[in-house]
């Protein structure tokens, strides 16, 4: 009796899997990974290296940059590792392989918060992004109507298209709109370097560091920091990407999901550094905090540029909702055993596309929110969390090359979560002082 309830209960979970967006779909290609990877990765984050560059000055700057583009190659690597450690057995999701390093509970209180905040406040900041380059958009076409929509009318025509894409059921079926997402952020990441490098530096153009003091120059440093974290996020959704990746002992997902990783950070080292270094020598410390914003002519091209990140923070909202849906529709059918359906799905996707509009529309402070989340959030997830995980499951020699990157790599990454919430809070409260909601 008891053995016919376990099958009964096994064949139970595996139709719940069947139907979660995660697990319900593995036949996915290596190439797969690397536009879901891009998508996840170039984004809004790309507009604000200039900016970061500015807040840092050309040593400190670059140092940076290229620290963390082999920071993240390497964690992002020891995630793809890990996704398979144990035989038979795939952690499909982050919290998983959390409970695997730190235990049942601890796992969760651990992984689940930091992730959840992670997919929320990027999905809350492409809200903002998608808004903004649709004003830029409008108001670039229309000259004569700047102003008779405002931003949070944007951000809603925005959110339309969002409440009807959050109907696809799992990653594979966003595969297209994630491919022309990645296309987008290439482009449009090319058109902001090459426009701003065909202007040219001006005579007068300034590398001095941002602040009226020396307080105000280290806490922009600090916003700096966070906000080149955010652009190197991606790692909250990369278990999510390969277990959509067949897998057998003889082939596992492993060895084209790397293959897909290689090729998206190659991709991001093409739209990153040309965009932060070329963007910051032509405007110098005069840059906006979105570079699309100084760029105002030829306004044909702007005007196109803005459509493309449109295009692109479309697709990227959606790998980021995708694990957040996840988690709501496996808590519902799992813990409060609501019943798998396509109108749970519709209210539970709905409701969080609603939510995100909402804040998007309330705290639109694109550089502020950028450095808060990108240190509060996502450098504990990319940074430094796979480190301490490898360190826990794999066990390195003492002393080891391994073992003396990892926790180099965590110091870095804990110092980085620490500073870097400082400068973006100050931003924001700065953007608040003089911001009217609802505009």
């Amino acid at each position: 009796m008891s053995n016919c309830a376990e099958v009964e209960k096994t064949a139970e979970e595996k139709a719940i899997d069947a139907w979660l967006p995660v697990t319900s779909s593995r036949t996915a290609k290596w190439w797969y990974s690397t536009f879901h990877n891009v998508t996840a990765m170039v984004g809004a984050g790309v507009l604000s290296l200039p900016f970061a560059m500015s807040d840092m000055g050309w040593g400190p700057g670059v140092t940076v940059m290229v620290l963390s583009w082999i920071i993240t190659l390497y964690t992002l690597w020891q995630m793809v590792e890990m996704h398979e450690m144990v035989p038979g057995k795939r952690f499909d999701r982050y919290h998983e392989l959390g409970q695997h390093a730190f235990g049942e509970k601890l796992g969760l209180y651990i992984v689940v918060p930091q992730q959840v905040v992670v997919q929320v406040s990027t999905c809350i900041i492409y809200m903002v992004t998608g808004g903004t380059s649709l004003k830029k958009f409008h108001d670039t076409v229309r000259p004569n109507e700047v102003g008779s929509i405002k931003l949070t009318g944007f951000i809603a025509i925005f959110a339309a298209a969002q409440f009807l894409l959050s109907l696809s059921p799992n990653f594979n079926s966003i595969s297209l709109i994630s491919l022309v997402a990645a296309v987008m952020s290439l482009t449009y990441a090319t058109i902001a370097w090459v426009a701003s490098l065909t202007r040219g530096a001006a005579p007068d153009v300034s590398y001095t560091l941002r602040g009226a003091s020396d307080a105000a120059k280290v806490l922009n440093f600090f916003n700096a920091l966070g906000n080149i974290a955010f652009a190197y996020a991606g790692h909250s959704v990369v278990l999510e990407i390969q277990a959509t990746i067949p897998s057998t002992p003889e082939k596992p997902s492993k060895k084209p999901m790397w293959k897909g990783v290689i090729f998206a950070y190659a991709i991001v080292a093409i739209c990153y550094f040309p965009v932060a270094f070329v963007g910051y020598y032509v405007y110098g410390n005069s840059v906006d905090d979105n570079i699309l914003v100084t760029l105002e002519k030829p306004r044909w091209l702007i005007a196109t540029a803005n459509l493309f990140v449109l295009v692109h923070v479309i697709g990227s909202y959606q790998v980021y909702a995708m694990p957040v849906f996840d988690m709501l529709e496996t808590f519902l059918v799992k813990n409060m055993k609501f019943n798998p359906s396509t109108q749970l799905r519709v209210i539970t996707r709905s409701s969080f596309v609603a939510i995100t509009m909402f804040i998007g529309m309330t705290f639109p402070f694109f550089g502020g929110l950028l450095g808060f989340f990108g240190g509060f959030a996502l450098a504990p997830t990319t940074y430094f969390l796979p480190c301490i995980i490898w360190l826990i499951v794999r066990k390195p020699r003492r002393f080891s090359f391994s073992w003396c990157i990892n926790y180099i790599f965590i110091i870095l990454g804990v110092t980085l979560m620490i500073l870097a919430p400082i400068g973006g809070l100050r931003n924001i409260i700065l953007s608040a002082s003089s911001y009217k909601f609802y505009q």
